[in-house]
């Protein structure tokens, strides 16, 4: 259910390069300064994007006992970039935060930063605790998605199937999904199938493999929409059957297409790696204030530097092949100035808009040909509500996944009053919208009565009751990363191939962990400190668990037939995407 969460937007396409003098003592200087001694003496990682990646990166840098000086840099006024708690309501009386945020199970490393972060007192006064999920189309209540964890434990795939209370599909619906678990065995994370895969769209997948057009919109649709962000026609069938790339245990976490001595990586689809991964908890408030905050006190005290309201308009790299400065424009209390900040090292946390942007606007990484494949990357937009009601809504579940309401848009519907654990007598609704450009064009008036209604349809004549008093609307073009067919090959890794200096971090980069969306984007930052540090592979990464024993024993029957198919040779036996001729 962990679909539903918004907090892809943490990773934001948008949320790039910036400064606010609230955390101040900048390890920069002007266009015509040059670097103080003092800073010379270290080396310094300027890191660009201040979301999960890049303080995940900033931390295990800070952490680490190295003598490194980091700044963290960001186009937006305070850290978390374009989803913290920084947009006025209509009425200017209230600040409102873009979307709600969730936490998989499955999220083990945020997990554990959260209850080691010492300026966090609690963990459950961050995170709400588990609780039924409700689905949504206009016809009304399509299927509750309980807590998987109360119930006896049976083997994954099967526990979601049959606690999963469907409403509208029958048994035979369900069933034409069948066959899908032979993609998913096959999808092993090799570079081989991310090709194959990758030039597929999810919806032609299923519809190749005979998934029923009932089965697929009213479960997979939906779940691709509110999730990847796009329908599935938009997205590609590898990013949706990884949804994160997949699990690697401690025996096979190097193997790599060009190391053949390896045996065969584990497949792992992300949110069925246990019965309990569509579990979710959620943020009790706005998470600037709960998580973002706090973590960069806890930074500022490890020596990090912020350089805010800064944004990156250029780079400075020399016959090294490395990225010597960064040129950036910035808007604080003095007016605007220019700055010019001096790296050793350049972590890129942004996402695949961003990163499209840098390499247009830049000449210098854009004579690099891993540079240039991400002109290619493209977002999607998002629209963000928040209705203030003038009565308290009786709402059967906090949060929902909803579909149907505006084609080839997903939808989802929050009661923060429930999940902020606020009093009072009235209800905060909220209500967003993915691959929404349509309706960023809108008047902020026209998108309020627009979910407001929905918000009718969903909930009834109690709903239709209640008034607005104020609302909230937040336009994010190209804020979330578009994983269209074909995309993979356009990401990048966690260092780049061709500046020395450079490291990425965030959703969108190819890891091999197996996770996904904060959690992913929280364990490359990790990944691009230990390449910076020169730390071994997966040093202070959790990895997920091993594959369930009914899983370990479908991929090797598998990988037992594609070896005779190949004739010896794993690598040369078909594809199903072969036999499907797609």
């Amino acid at each position: 259910m962990s679909v539903l969460v918004f907090c892809f937007l943490l990773l934001g396409a948008e949320a790039f390069m910036s400064t606010n003098h609230r955390y101040s003592n900048w390890r920069v200087a002007d266009l015509s300064a040059s670097v103080n001694d003092e800073a010379c003496q270290k080396e310094n990682v300027v890191i660009i994007g201040a979301g999960w990646g890049g303080l995940s990166c900033a931390n295990a840098l800070a952490s680490s006992g190295r003598d490194v000086a980091v700044t963290v840099v960001d186009a937006a006024p305070r850290v978390g970039g374009l989803v913290r708690d920084g947009f006025d309501s209509i009425n200017g009386t209230r600040s409102a935060e873009a979307g709600q945020h969730g936490f998989w199970d499955s999220y083990y490393n945020i997990f554990r930063f959260l209850e080691e972060l010492p300026t966090i007192a609690n963990i459950d006064d961050v995170l709400t605790g588990y609780a039924e999920q409700g689905q949504y189309s206009p016809r009304g209540l399509e299927a509750v998605w309980p807590v998987y964890r109360d119930s006896k434990q049976l083997p994954t795939g099967l526990a979601q199937a049959f606690y999963t209370r469907f409403l509208n599909l029958s048994p035979l619906d369900r069933m034409t999904a069948i066959p899908l678990v032979l993609a998913f065995s096959e999808f092993d994370d090799s570079k081989e199938a991310w090709e194959k895969y990758d030039q597929v769209s999810f919806r032609d997948l299923c519809v190749k493999l005979g998934v029923g057009r009932k089965m697929y919109f009213e479960a997979f649709e939906s779940m691709i929409l509110t999730g990847l962000f796009a329908p599935g026609a938009e997205c590609s069938a590898a990013a949706a059957l990884g949804m994160g790339t997949l699990v690697l245990d401690d025996r096979l976490k190097a193997n790599l297409p060009e190391c053949p001595q390896h045996e065969p990586l584990q497949p792992y689809f992300f949110v069925l790696s246990s019965q309990n991964a569509f579990d979710v908890r959620w943020c009790k408030g706005n998470v600037g204030e709960k998580i973002f905050d706090p973590w960069v006190e806890h930074l500022q005290s490890l020596g990090v530097e912020f350089q805010l309201s800064t944004r990156v308009q250029g780079f400075r790299t020399d016959d090294s092949k490395s990225i010597t400065a960064i040129d950036c424009a910035v808007q604080d209390e003095d007016g605007a100035h220019e700055l010019a900040i001096y790296a050793d090292k350049v972590v890129f946390a942004v996402g695949g808009a961003a990163l499209n942007r840098f390499v247009t606007c830049s000449p210098e990484l854009a004579k690099h040909s891993d540079f240039r494949k991400f002109a290619y990357l493209r977002g999607l937009g998002v629209l963000a509500t928040r209705l203030y009601l003038d009565t308290a809504l009786d709402t059967p579940y906090s949060a929902n996944a909803c579909w149907g309401f505006d084609d080839g848009v997903g939808m989802t519907m929050f009661d923060i009053t429930k999940l902020h654990e606020l009093d009072g007598e009235t209800s905060i609704i909220e209500i967003d919208y993915y691959h929404a450009n349509s309706l960023l064009l809108m008047s902020d008036e026209d998108i309020v009565d627009k979910a407001k209604q929905d918000l009718d349809t969903i909930l009834g004549e109690e709903a239709r009751r209640a008034k607005v008093t104020d609302a909230a609307v937040v336009r994010l073009p190209n804020a979330v990363n578009w994983y269209s067919p074909g995309s993979y090959s356009n990401m990048p890794d966690v260092k780049s191939s061709s500046l020395h200096n450079v490291f990425f971090a965030g959703d969108i980069c190819r890891s091999r962990h197996g996770s996904w969306s904060q959690e992913k984007a929280y364990v490359t930052g990790i990944e691009a400190a230990n390449e910076i540090l020169g730390r071994p592979e997966g040093t202070g990464i959790i990895k997920l668990q091993p594959d369930e024993l009914h899983v370990s024993f479908g991929r090797d029957g598998l990988s037992a037939a594609k070896t005779v198919l190949g004739l010896g040779d794993v690598t040369r036996a078909p594809s199903l995407v072969d036999f499907l001729a797609i």
